[in-house]
């Protein structure tokens, strides 16, 4: 059920003849209220997507009733054209359901550079609108998939009242948001001015520490709704902890489904002088292309990860980092280690843990191989 597992929403995915499969193009999600309270966060890349402007403009007053969603293409790089596009789509979706079109949040996902067929959208959101339903979050997971090859969503429920969410990713995975639509639901009692804040630490420690191929997408949009129809208002430390652990689980999925991977690999960085070294210093790890590879090819070869990390800033000394592949250290005081034969990395999850011995902070980044399934999908996108 996933964003519609919360009280006061409806959902639902159809077939508008947006894309050329002919598969499911066109979500929708309502908030039925009686909290109309909304949050979001948005790509940091500079060139976004006529979707992310006008959705940022709808975020200003902390208010969304609904949201829809196209997959099939990103309405990015579109020009005055696609936006009026975009503002075309929250209209028709505002005379649809009779609410104002400056609440309808729009995301779209899909090839850059291609304008959407506005007559098939245009239409689509008349059916969506009289298609809404309690039992329409899988048909909406379904709709936003790309390049996905299954449906990602999770529900947790916490003491009277739920999160929800969907998400659709599995290729430009960066930091600054990975290229994802995700649509968080909760049917407790939390104020827009609360939520905002919620979001963002949620998303900083999660889906901002996804790094599938160091591209980011102009369309990335986590969007969080509160209907507040439990009636509940939940504890702030405990709804943080529940909405990280759903927005966690979601980043978990679009990693294990990122484009021809066959390793889900995790980088620990451990005492660190600085949580921002931590960052730093993983990030430089699961960005190089060459590391990746070794992982595809099961070998640990930890001096891809040293090469990376003495390319950063941070707070070490090259001589005191230890680095170990799935509990095993092949690398000790910036030397050798135990023999890399000792090493098993067939398993599709991969732990690499680097010991800075420089402070006591951590984090993760997580990441996947890179295969040559990534190379020849990604080559044939556009195809």
């Amino acid at each position: 059920m996933s964003v519609t597992a919360a009280q006061g929403f409806t959902a639902t995915g159809i077939k508008a003849g947006i894309k050329a499969s002919g598969n499911k193009d066109l979500a929708m999600v309502r908030n039925n209220g009686p909290r109309f309270d909304a949050a979001a966060v948005f790509t940091s890349n500079r060139i976004c997507a006529a979707p992310v402007t006008w959705s940022r403009q709808v975020l200003a007053d902390g208010r969304v009733d609904a949201v829809v969603l196209n997959s099939g293409g990103a309405n990015a790089c579109t020009g005055p054209e696609g936006f009026a596009d975009t503002h075309h789509t929250a209209e028709k979706v505002g005379e649809a359901l009779d609410i104002a079109p400056g609440d309808v949040v729009v995301c779209s996902t899909g090839l850059i550079g291609v304008r959407l067929p506005m007559e098939a959208l245009l239409a689509g959101i008349d059916t969506a609108a009289a298609a809404l339903s309690a039992d329409g979050g899988t048909d909406a997971a379904e709709a936003i998939m790309t390049t996905d090859t299954h449906p990602k969503q999770v529900t947790r429920t916490v003491e009277g009242w739920t999160i929800g969410g969907m998400a659709k990713g599995a290729g430009m995975l960066a930091p600054g948001l990975a290229t994802m639509l995700v649509v968080i639901t909760t049917d407790a009692v939390v104020p827009a001015g609360q939520l905002q804040p919620a979001l963002r630490e949620s998303t900083r420690l999660t889906f901002d520490r996804l790094d599938s191929d160091g591209c980011m997408s102009t369309n990335d949009t986590v969007l969080a709704m509160a209907s507040g129809a439990s009636g509940i208002t939940p504890d702030a430390d405990a709804f943080q902890r529940a909405l990280t652990e759903v927005c966690h689980e979601l980043g978990q999925l679009l990693l294990g489904d990122a484009e021809g991977a066959s390793h889900d690999i995790a980088v620990r960085v451990v005492n660190a002088a600085s949580e921002a070294d931590a960052l730093e210093v993983g990030r430089s790890i699961t960005a190089s292309n060459l590391f990746k590879c070794a992982i595809f090819g099961n070998d640990p070869n930890w001096g891809r990860v040293l090469s990376a990390l003495g390319t950063t800033g941070a707070a070490y000394e090259p001589d005191g980092v230890d680095v170990s592949f799935n509990g095993v250290m092949v690398c000790r005081g910036g030397a050798i280690g135990e023999p890399r034969e000792l090493v098993d990395l067939h398993p599709r999850q991969v732990d690499v843990l680097v010991d800075l011995h420089a402070g006591s902070v951590e984090a993760t980044v997580w990441t996947n191989d890179l295969t040559y399934d990534y190379v020849k999908e990604n080559a044939e996108y556009s195809s």
